[in-house]
């Protein structure tokens, strides 16, 4: 028994039981191992859809050119569509990702380039904005856009969703995944409510990306944008194909357990698995224990697991990379919120309407070199000395204009269980400080000397 290409394997990955991470929880908890899929991923589904959706369309013409923005996977998933089709991958990454993905690309014979990671989507160096250049510079090239393309979600529509009904014998409850473009929780999840209303939709989110906090308020708020480093889930834009009215809860999980979960799964479950699969899973289980009261024993509950543990030897698997970051279990990693918690009262701020005289003298009194700008419990900007040294040589009567006139981007704003790790490119960048909290807590201040004193403390 043969198949036609590669292709042809793409999908019927299994479900196998997690027996020693979830031995807590009061039912049956079930992976759905995506790395059987030929390209070691879930992202094998959607290459293939958006191909064939691209040719239907009459887009993709025979020896067209493919570009696409990816974190990796989806890009393999296309390589091998294309190569059975005979068509050019041209495919744009970031430097967050892994090298072996960048590797396995180029080893499929695509073209790879790398962006920043750190710009907004807009910027014109982004992945978002280098993929669509090149699709419209290249001739014959077609931009497939996972995160906008209805193929994408479609895919799991017709193909894991049924899968997953079929493998529970329609027993599923609860459907539980990470979401980056949100093709697959909300295909998925889609398919599994028409089969049964009941079905519960979780979805899982990592700290720095704006799904979690949108799914609760509706709300884009850029200040929840910042780095983090789990791959392949997350965002800091919301994707077309993300179908927040199909997902019935949401929830967080740090870089740091997601890291742990991503070795645990290997250690105790044989599953080699990537990142991602560890936020899922990490996730899910701090969902299923905040809910077990709920819970009934013939419950069975699904976790996606998207990708294979290969294209991650070099940090999630790497005892190098993961004591650099503060990740492994033997080292006890400082929480942004214990940093914080040592500053005293709360943090010195002015508001947009006040003078750059008022911001001046703010400053001084308080011995600080810069402010948060806060309207209404809202970070609607930022001070720093520099700025406002700046702007008085070049204008001396600016000292009487409205700190709106003269503020920058607002700083940065984390949650308290942030691990410090996780500041480091943050505070990298200018203005180099954070604020750590909510508006309805508050929130503290955390610059470059505060870690460097958290980690000198740490060291003694």
């Amino acid at each position: 028994m043969w198949v036609d290409s590669i292709v042809d394997t793409i999908g019927n990955t299994p479900l196998v039981k997690l027996n020693s991470v979830a031995a807590n929880v009061p039912c049956t908890v079930l992976a759905k191992v995506e790395y059987f899929n030929p390209g070691g991923s879930v992202k094998d589904r959607i290459g293939l859809a958006m191909i064939e959706a691209a040719e239907k369309s009459g887009e993709l013409k025979p020896g067209g050119t493919i570009v696409e923005g990816t974190s990796g996977n989806t890009g393999a998933g296309i390589a091998l569509a294309a190569i059975q089709r005979g068509y050019k991958c041209i495919f744009v990454t970031t430097d967050k990702q892994s090298p072996e993905k960048a590797d396995v690309l180029r080893a499929m014979g695509a073209k790879v380039l790398v962006c920043p990671t750190n710009v907004a989507p807009e910027d014109p160096r982004s992945y978002y904005s280098v993929s669509r250049r090149l699709a419209e510079e290249t001739p014959g090239a077609v931009y497939l856009n996972q995160y906008d393309n209805p193929a994408n979600a479609q895919a799991h529509y017709e193909s894991t969703g049924p899968e997953l009904w079929e493998q529970t014998e329609g027993k599923i409850t609860h459907y539980i995944a990470s979401a980056g473009t949100g093709g697959t929780i909300s295909g998925t999840g889609k398919y599994l409510k028409e089969q049964d209303s009941n079905v519960k939709v979780i979805g899982v989110d990592t700290f720095g990306s704006v799904y979690h906090k949108y799914f609760f308020t509706r709300e884009f708020d850029e200040s929840e944008i910042y780095p983090y480093l789990t791959e392949g889930a997350g965002e800091d834009i919301l994707a077309e194909n993300m179908d927040f009215d199909i997902v019935d809860d949401y929830v967080r999980s740090t870089d740091r357990e997601n890291m742990l979960m991503t070795r645990r799964l290997a250690r105790e479950e044989g599953l080699f698995v990537g990142q991602s699969c560890g936020l899922a899973v990490s996730g899910a289980l701090k969902w299923l224990e905040t809910h077990r009261d709920t819970l009934k024993e013939d419950d069975v509950v699904v976790i996606l697991l998207p990708d294979t543990g290969f294209r991650y030897l070099s940090k999630t698997y790497n005892d190098t990379w993961m004591r650099s970051h503060g990740f492994l279990e033997d080292d006890t990693e400082i929480l942004t919120g214990d940093v914080a918690a040592s500053r005293e009262g709360a943090v010195i701020s002015v508001s947009s309407a006040d003078t750059l005289q008022m911001a001046i003298d703010r400053m001084v009194q308080n011995s600080v070199s810069q402010l948060p700008v806060i309207d209404e419990d809202e970070v609607v900007g930022s001070l720093t000395e520099s700025v406002v040294l700046n702007r008085l040589i070049d204008e001396p009567g600016a000292k009487e204009h409205a700190v709106a006139d003269n503020m920058g981007a607002p700083f940065p704003v984390v949650d308290p269980t942030v691990p410090i790790s996780g500041l480091s490119t943050l505070l990298r960048e200018a203005p180099g400080a954070v604020l750590v909290g909510d508006k309805q807590d508050g929130y503290r201040i955390i610059t470059k000397s505060d870690l460097i004193e958290a980690l000198a403390s740490k060291a003694t």
